[in-house]
């Protein structure tokens, strides 16, 4: 049997020491996430990262997240893993995101929402769209409005307003480039998404 030495328990404790730091670390910064994010009608996103940012645990925990990798001036991200009634995101289901008259996201730039599944990875699909945005020919409504249909399947008279889903549970990134105040400022809501009761056959 080994006789334990004060050299050897405090190597020890030290690598004891050491983990538990880590782990609590990853703890810290975890919850300094979630502190900093701002959900509304499932979508989550964040304003507090950028050069202003102060402080360590401010810093990981935007590194920590790929919606705060930017300044809030030059891109703003959004991101859902459920619907507006609080659902995970599945390809079983039909989902409607419903932009009403001159509610699109305001910007000097561009948008666009994408899709991935629930690791954050495109999918492919048969028609090779990943994402539509301000850019993607949308075609509106009578009264201005723009409906996204987000589902696996093709919807009947609707493709050019098609973002295909996968088949599983998947997530949602809305990308804002150079935002407009009403983003900034925290004024404008993302629509929730809607799910197609009855939708599909």
């Amino acid at each position: 049997m080994r006789r334990r030495t004060i050299a050897a328990d405090v190597v020890q404790g030290i690598i004891v020491g050491g983990v538990l730091a880590f782990f609590t670390a990853i703890l810290i910064v975890n919850a300094k996430d979630r502190y900093m994010q701002n959900s509304v009608n499932g979508w989550s996103s964040t304003l507090k990262c950028g050069e202003r940012r102060r402080g360590i645990l401010l810093r990981a925990a935007c590194a920590n997240d790929i919606a705060a990798l930017n300044l809030p001036e030059e891109e703003v991200y959004w991101q859902t893993f459920v619907d507006g009634a609080g659902h995970w995101l599945n390809g079983q289901h039909d989902y409607i995101l419903h932009f009403p008259p001159g509610g699109l996201p305001p910007n000097n730039a561009a948008w666009s929402v994408t899709t991935g599944d629930f690791r954050r990875f495109m999918v492919d699909n048969p028609i090779h769209r990943y994402s539509l945005g301000g850019r993607s020919g949308l075609v509106p409504n009578a009264d201005g409005s723009i409906d996204i249909y987000i589902q696996n399947t093709v919807p009947a008279d609707h493709e050019s307003n098609w973002l295909p889903a996968p088949a599983g549970h998947f997530m949602l990134w809305l990308r804002v480039y150079q935002p407009g105040t009403a983003i900034l400022n925290g004024r404008y809501r993302v629509p929730p998404l809607a799910e197609v009761k009855g939708g599909r056959k």
